[in-house]
């Protein structure tokens, strides 16, 4: 392990405690549409995929015109119904300070919209840490390499020299696939049996943790 240049975190579930307002939306969307709601594991796993990806892993039966009315019943629901918090995890802050004034580059590949990003982004104000961002709905949806290759890219940094930090299976392997190091967490919503499957270089159990750790990389470094 070694000390990291670039940073890129994904969003819900390990810089914002935003789970269990996902799955509840996601619940009462199929109930509005008279469809059987997912159980709340059922619908936990598929967070980190873009909305239609996701939309079509719960309901495979839906037809083009329901997926289109479940899009829609989940962003109103989602947006305007649903008050379950999103608070950032504690110590979201503190590492992204600390990270920022070491001068690394940080950036986020969410499967959000970019409309949903940039609210969550207003509502935390932590939109000035990060160099560069990558969306579901400008890119091809997680586990596909597309968002880390193209935030490399952007930011011209090498393979070698970033690391994906998540809390899914999809954005480890979105890491193994593009060839980068990943670090997995396991307060969102994979376990450590199932990212371990993915060969992160460590996995923790808070953002303390993953503190330290990066610190640690970066004396060693």
């Amino acid at each position: 392990m070694h000390n990291y240049k670039l940073v890129i975190f994904d969003w819900d579930g390990t810089l914002m405690d935003s789970v269990d307002r996902i799955v509840f939306s996601m619940q009462a969307t199929a109930v509005a549409l008279s469809l059987a709601p997912p159980g709340y594991h059922q619908a936990k796993q598929i967070i980190g995929l873009s909305l239609p990806k996701a939309i079509a892993t719960l309901f495979p039966e839906a037809n083009e015109e329901q997926v289109q009315l479940l899009t829609a019943q989940y962003k109103h629901q989602y947006v305007e119904v649903n008050t379950t918090p999103t608070p950032l995890f504690d110590h979201a802050l503190e590492l992204l300070v600390n990270l920022k004034n070491e001068d690394k580059f940080l950036a986020v590949a969410t499967g959000k919209a970019r409309a949903g990003l940039q609210r969550v982004w207003l509502t935390s104000d932590t939109e000035h840490f990060f160099h560069a961002s990558r969306c579901a709905d400008e890119s091809i949806s997680k586990p596909d390499p597309d968002m880390i290759n193209s935030l490399l890219k952007e930011l011209k940094i090498e393979k070698h020299q970033a690391v994906m930090i998540g809390d899914t299976s999809f954005d480890l392997e979105m890491a193994q696939r593009a060839g980068v190091d990943s670090i997995g967490v396991t307060y969102g919503v994979h376990d450590e049996d199932v990212l371990s499957k993915y060969q992160p270089k460590a996995i923790v159990g808070s953002l303390a943790e993953l503190h330290q750790l990066l610190l640690n990389m970066a004396v060693k470094g």
